[in-house]
């Protein structure tokens, strides 16, 4: 059977996330291949008002969370408002059936009332950070990122950065292949890292983000061999100091933090298309050993080098397609 993914709607909802998880999760992309079974709900099936000025009328209750193996929570209507009892509950007891609990926006907040988020990180869009900490003591908020994937559960930034965590779920679940082939029909970026910054003060200038870019790309063609702070800022023509202000400011992350999921990036077509060992793989990524490679795969991944080409592995070439 396809992976069942049910979707909350409710009343006085915004369109945009809703919008998003029926564009992943409906549409399918590319074409030809198996896609997800969606299904709309709603608290109470009926007419909905939608922000904007229309009405959407979803024909399933709550009870379709529990034929579900993904529930999506694209928000709530009032973050100061208490959250349902009946929607705090189904939603635990998905999760105790086994579901893939996730939230965009507000949307942390009704899985922090079922409890799903006590003792964990989480992260909604910046401006509810303060209030859901303040809610729900026992949630450590991270309001600094796109996303946070506990692999059962999770949590995702405002609005677009719900789009970066869909496709990250598409990633986890059929591949990079077919998650960059959703990304081009959508003119999104393929992937961005969960704890990249959602909101970034201080925007670099035409100029600096030229500078970065041009050093950024060079990253990309030597991503096999060691790569220092030192030596790209020399080829953004910056001191480390001020290249490290600037490449924070237009990725959100670090030098090396990027660099390390660039080469972990690299190294899911290999995994998926060729039969070479994890440990060549791990040189021919650039990394220092197979056990560094391994930890850092398995922290962007959740899951190792070799159950992910379990998973994902579609051919028998050799490593002449890796990294040139």
């Amino acid at each position: 059977m396809p992976h069942r993914v049910a979707v909350l709607a409710f009343d006085g909802m915004a369109p945009f996330e809703l919008g998003c998880v029926v564009e992943i999760f409906r549409v399918a992309r590319p074409d030809g291949v198996e896609w997800y079974d969606l299904t709309v709900c709603a608290e109470i099936p009926g007419p909905l008002d939608v922000v904007g000025g229309f009405t959407m009328t979803p024909s399933h209750g709550l009870d379709a969370f529990e034929k579900a193996d993904t529930i999506v929570i694209p928000g709530v209507r009032d973050v100061r408002r208490p959250i349902a009892p009946a929607l705090a509950a189904a939603i635990a007891g998905a999760h105790r059936n086994g579901a893939r609990i996730v939230s965009i926006c507000s949307g942390a907040f009704a899985l922090a009332a079922a409890g799903l988020l006590d003792g964990r990180t989480a992260t909604t869009h910046w401006r509810y950070a303060p209030l859901l900490a303040a809610r729900f003591p026992a949630v450590t908020v991270t309001p600094g990122v796109l996303y946070v994937d506990h692999g059962d559960v999770l949590t995702s930034a405002g609005s677009a950065a719900g789009l970066d965590l869909l496709l990250h779920l598409v990633r986890t679940d059929r591949g990079p292949t077919i998650a960059n082939a959703v990304a081009r029909r959508l003119v999104i970026a393929p992937h961005r890292e969960g704890g990249q910054a959602q909101f970034i003060e201080t925007p670099v200038t035409p100029t600096e983000e030229d500078a970065v870019g041009q050093a950024m790309e060079w990253a990309l063609t030597r991503l096999a061999t060691p790569i220092t702070v030192r030596e790209m800022a020399r080829q953004a023509a910056m001191s480390e100091r001020s290249f490290l202000r600037h490449f924070a400011r237009k990725s959100g992350t670090s030098p090396l933090k990027w660099v390390i999921a660039q080469r972990v990036a690299a190294s899911l077509p290999l995994l998926e298309g060729t039969t070479a060992p994890v440990e060549e793989i791990a040189t021919v990524c650039g990394f220092d050993s197979p056990v560094t490679f391994r930890h850092h795969f398995t922290r962007a991944m959740k899951t190792s080098p070799s159950a992910y080409r379990r998973a994902f592995h579609v051919g028998t070439d050799s490593l002449a397609v890796g990294i040139r």
